[in-house]
């Protein structure tokens, strides 16, 4: 596994090079920016680990740049920045995990694994079902001409959806797509989040695109509804 940090605490990264190069990864550094952009440009990763604040360019900014040109390389936040917008503005440029300083180690490694097997998956410019659109890139949802408001949560379970529809999803691929694998909470909260975007993407509009399939999970109808 080849992986890409970029911090601009010099000890900080070593230390962490040195634990994953333990756990047989191959890491490469870069201390800003601007040197982290260069290098997921020309080098083939499986997983990137960015700072937020960092001189040159920020982490949202890397990764901003990154999903615009289509560089879907797995992103995990590292970051003492522990507000919960912080993490709201990270989840909507484009990044895929959050963790704060500091941090466990083997939850980093885990996070890592978990990430890398779900891949850089490409995203198209748009998914759509029937008219409701969701622009991954964008991070907008449009149900007709009408835009709706949707946090960071509730656009990545519909994503999923989305990218899925017609199928099944079970409530575990939701939590471990959206959550990490490592969730311990209660996954009865899958259920809140569905409930939610019911409330704004069908109700308002008089539609039950987002179906729930007994002892089984959730299903996005492929005509949107």
């Amino acid at each position: 596994m080849r992986v890409l940090l970029v911090d601009d605490e010099v000890r900080l990264a070593d230390g962490v090079r040195r634990g994953l190069q333990a756990e047989g990864m191959t890491v490469d550094l870069a201390h800003d920016g601007v040197d982290g952009l260069w290098r997921a440009r020309e080098f083939a990763y499986d997983v990137v680990l960015l700072d937020v604040m960092m001189p040159g360019m920020s982490g949202y900014r890397v990764c901003q740049a990154m999903r615009a040109e289509g560089i879907w390389t797995p992103v995990l936040f590292l970051t003492a920045k522990d507000g919960e917008w912080d993490e709201v503005e990270g989840l909507d440029t484009g990044g895929d995990d959050w963790l704060v300083k500091p941090f466990s180690f083997p939850v980093l490694v885990a996070r890592i694994r978990a990430l890398a097997r779900r891949g850089g998956r490409e995203r198209p410019v748009v998914l759509e079902a029937g008219d409701l659109r969701l622009d991954p890139a964008a991070r907008t949802v449009h149900r007709g001409d009408e835009r709706l408001e949707l946090s960071a949560r509730e656009l990545a379970v519909l994503e999923l959806l989305m990218r899925r529809r017609g199928e099944v999803v079970t409530k575990r691929e939701l939590l471990d797509d959206v959550w990490s694998e490592d969730f311990e909470g209660d996954p009865n909260i899958v259920e809140v989040y569905v409930g939610r975007l019911r409330r704004k993407v069908d109700r308002p509009f008089g539609r039950a695109a987002i179906q729930t399939v007994r002892a089984a999970g959730y299903r996005l109808a492929a005509d949107g509804g």
